[in-house]
């Protein structure tokens, strides 16, 4: 009998059996319903979020904040913004304006592996 993906000790998913998973090209009739391949995930909503850059305050610091005041980044204009998706880097890119809003243009993804090994 195969082992569930998700570590029962801490919850999180074990890296090895996610990658023999993600590369089982539809599953070879090992698992019920693994012949559909990961098409069931498609729909599954994700939280996608852009870092322009992190700083630590004071908390006297932060009851001082008004409109006009200026937090000191730690990243230098130019330097790529990160893209995370449910909290967990997946790529770098420029911002961008899309009409009126902006947006963001991949320059770097994280390699497949790097982003199924830090999963767990």
């Amino acid at each position: 009998m195969k082992s569930s993906p998700v570590n029962s000790m801490n919850g999180k998913p074990d890296p090895d059996e996610l990658k023999e998973l993600l590369h089982d090209d539809a599953g070879h009739g090992r698992h019920p319903g693994a012949n559909r391949g990961i098409e069931f995930l498609y729909d599954v909503p994700l939280q996608i979020s852009v870092e322009v850059g992190r700083s630590k305050i004071l908390l006297r610091d932060l009851l001082k904040m008004g409109e006009g005041y200026v937090i000191e980044l730690d990243k230098l204009a130019g330097e790529p913004l990160d893209l995370y998706v449910n909290s967990r880097l997946i790529a770098r890119g420029e911002a961008v304006m899309v009409g009126e809003k902006f947006g963001i243009r991949l320059t770097e993804v994280v390699s497949t592996a790097d982003r199924v090994e830090n999963l767990g």
